[in-house]
């Protein structure tokens, strides 16, 4: 411990960049980041380690940090008995993803704060989650299990050290993957989707009951397959899911964006924490939608939450921050809801009568009792309440209110850039751009994109895992080297920018060098560069965010596709041959998986778009051919081989071979399976040969 000035001190953690472990840099524990220093000491006092791990968005990390990590009495014990490590999932899925698992095991359950108890060795042998500082609701407190681990290791130490060994085992076991022997089948996809259809809330949309997380992943495997069998019920679970969750409070209904989860069935109540990577999943399954129905709100809706991704997450480098913390004023959602007086004084102020503000009052289902806690949550109170607003006014209302909640003390922003998150987001901007036909979008996407490539690329062609404030550090894990990988390919449609499509070749390559297990045909987490555990992670399932299995299940087959490499094409298939036999029987772990595996069973449909990147006609016939919706099209635009090294090295790809801008004017080239339409250079016919082939075949 270190002093920072006469009353206040700090620990190490002052010194590290994640706004988690900076937030616990004043506690009186003695705090170590995870790393050489701590470990060795663990070992060379022969003292078992204090492992808390959470993230900086986290309601009860923070709860947790007030009650225990500032008391100085909890602090002592820490100190005295422990070595004190403090871990930001965020930054460390790897760690979080093993002693998860870990807790999971022994408890049953799990979640964040995670506090899980190791030996020198880093086997886990008693662990929890958020532990109060006094006996609570039947859970302990925590000075009295510290006293207990401290005991039991003191004690009987061969005790605690056969039951970390034993689960060390168990753990390694489960994370063991066997080769697939069979490949997936259609009837596989037909029956996930009757197991999901069974677990459906027909009356507000989603799956089971609550507390009820957006599914994004398994919406757009359900589009798909109402896409190739036709079967609008499926489409039918989609609206309504996506209706019900833009209606409720889960979505801010003034500044656009979703929070994490809703604590109720109907979407009502949110946690309100906002996630850079929810809403990236979020806008693009919107942007499916939209293509596949045409609704206009599924538009608006996807345009707003990329607005807010831009507006509230934008960093002054360009990147994007993790998260927006759910507390403000010490207070879970205060920024977020009103009581009735404030709602109608600013709509007042705003010039609107009290007649028009009973209507939105009505709307947004305020009350003089509210409908959480005292307050209101905005939300679409009901199906036809809007009837009576005008939509100018409805955006009159919007705006006053949203000025005045911009006045109030905003949550804490998590700084950090993820290259995972933002190779998500970088895929919803992307599509957003072709799809909306948004050229300040596209300008967007090609932003971020450089964003990645200066910050997060490193020197040797690896890439970061974390940045914040121009420091980058950790090296990346499979899923982040997956994730924007599928960014920058979505960016190379939006863009044209040949070189987003080699590096996202070239960054899949450096993953297979450095995460792929040719035994089981997957791709481990962590790669050589990443300290070794008692078990090496390896995700195969969808939770929040997408397995980096599924993801680069799904990279693979299209570069695949417009690169011509069969090893590409091969591992995606043993990926998806791995899982196979778990996909019926748990569609719901599988949402983007699925999609890779639907993907996998149709055939190949591309376009190719020759002509200049900032050739006018060259970006309407992007647009175009993205407007139908044909979810297993690959966009491949080709400027002139001449224009750069990227540019020379796509031309050479055999998908390209003669497929040349006609008659000096931009040309799209439709094909599915390698069979290709009459080159087009109107871009609405180049959309009907997308829609027609789609409608011939499946997607």
């Amino acid at each position: 411990m270190t002093d920072a000035g006469p009353s206040r001190r700090v620990n190490r953690l002052a010194r590290e960049t994640s706004p988690y472990l900076l937030q616990h840099a004043h506690n009186p524990v003695d705090w170590y980041p995870w790393g050489p220093e701590a470990l060795e000491r663990a070992r060379r006092e022969d003292r078992p380690i204090f492992l808390s791990i959470g993230y900086s968005a986290c309601h009860w990390c923070h709860v947790m940090e007030r009650e225990s990590f500032e008391d100085p009495a909890i602090a002592e014990q820490l100190n005295r008995d422990f070595v004190a490590i403090k871990v930001d999932r965020e930054e460390r899925p790897d760690l979080d993803d093993v002693y998860m698992a870990a807790v999971q095991a022994m408890t049953g359950g799990g979640g964040w704060p995670m506090s899980v108890f190791l030996t020198p060795d880093l086997q886990p042998f008693y662990g929890g989650t958020y532990f109060p500082p006094d006996d609570r609701h039947g859970m302990p407190a925590f000075p009295r299990v510290l006293a207990a681990v401290a005991e039991a290791y003191r004690e009987r130490r061969e005790e605690v050290v056969a039951q970390g060994r034993q689960l060390a085992e168990h753990l390694r076991n489960q994370l063991d993957v066997r080769p697939g022997t069979t490949a997936p089948e259609q009837r596989q996809l037909d029956a996930a989707v009757a197991r999901l259809a069974s677990t459906f809330d027909a009356r507000h949309g989603g799956f089971g009951g609550a507390p009820k997380f957006p599914a994004p992943m398994t919406l757009e495997f359900l589009l798909r397959r109402w896409r190739r069998t036709g079967d609008d019920r499926l489409l039918g679970m989609v609206k309504v899911t996506l209706d019900r969750m833009a209606d409720g409070g889960l979505h801010d209904q003034l500044g656009g964006g979703f929070s994490r989860y809703s604590t109720d069935a109907r979407w009502l109540v949110p946690h309100f924490e906002k996630m850079l990577y929810d809403n990236a999943l979020l806008a693009h399954a919107y942007l499916e939608a939209f293509r596949a129905t045409g609704t206009p709100r599924y538009a608006q809706v996807a345009r707003s939450t990329i607005g807010f991704m831009l507006r509230e997450l934008l960093t002054d480098d360009g990147g994007l921050a993790s998260a927006l913390d759910a507390d403000s004023e010490g207070e879970e959602g205060r920024y977020y809801t009103w009581d009735q007086g404030q709602f109608t004084s600013v709509l007042r102020s705003a010039g609107i009568d009290d007649a028009d503000g009973r209507l939105l009052a009505d709307y947004w289902g305020v009350t003089a009792e509210g409908n959480w806690e005292g307050r209101n949550i905005l939300h679409v109170a009901a199906s036809g309440a809007g009837d009576g607003v005008a939509e100018d006014l409805r955006q009159r209302a919007r705006s006053a209110l949203l000025a005045a909640r911009d006045r109030r003390v905003r949550p804490g922003r998590d700084e950090k850039q993820l290259a995972a998150w933002n190779g998500m987001a970088l895929r919803a901007m992307g599509q957003a751009a072709l799809v909306l036909a948004d050229d300040q979008l596209a300008a967007a996407t090609g932003r971020l994109a450089a964003f990645i490539g200066s910050r997060l690329v490193r020197p040797d062609g690896g890439l970061w895992r974390t940045a914040r404030s121009g420091v980058a550090h950790t090296p990346g894990f499979a899923e982040d080297y997956a994730n924007v990988a599928d960014g920058l390919i979505a960016a190379y449609g939006a863009t044209g920018s040949a070189e987003h499509l080699r590096l996202a070749d070239e960054l899949m390559r450096r993953a297979m060098e450095e995460f792929w297990d040719e035994a089981s045909g997957t791709f481990f987490d962590t790669g050589p560069q990443h300290d070794a555990t008692f078990a090496r992670p390896r995700s195969l399932v969808d939770n929040a965010t997408p397995a980096a299995n599924s993801v680069a299940a799904d990279v693979l087959l299209r570069l695949a596709l417009v690169g011509g490499d069969p090893e590409h094409d091969r591992r995606a298939r043993r990926i998806i041959g791995a899982v196979a036999p778990a996909l019926d029987r748990q569609p719901s772990a599988f949402g983007r998986m699925l999609s890779a595996v639907d993907r996998s069973l149709g055939e190949p449909l591309d376009a190719v778009v020759a002509g200049a990147t900032d050739d006018p006609l060259a970006g309407e016939l992007r647009r175009a051919v993205a407007r139908p919706y044909a979810p297993d099209l690959v966009l491949a635009p080709m400027a002139d081989p001449g224009h750069s090294a990227a540019d020379a090295w796509l031309a050479k790809l055999p998908l390209f071979d003669g497929k040349l801008a006609r008659d000096g004017r931009a040309t799209a080239y439709v094909c599915r399976g390698y069979a290709c339409d009459e080159p087009a250079s109107d871009p609405e016919r180049a959309a009907q040969q997308v829609a027609a082939l789609v409608s011939r075949g499946g997607s």
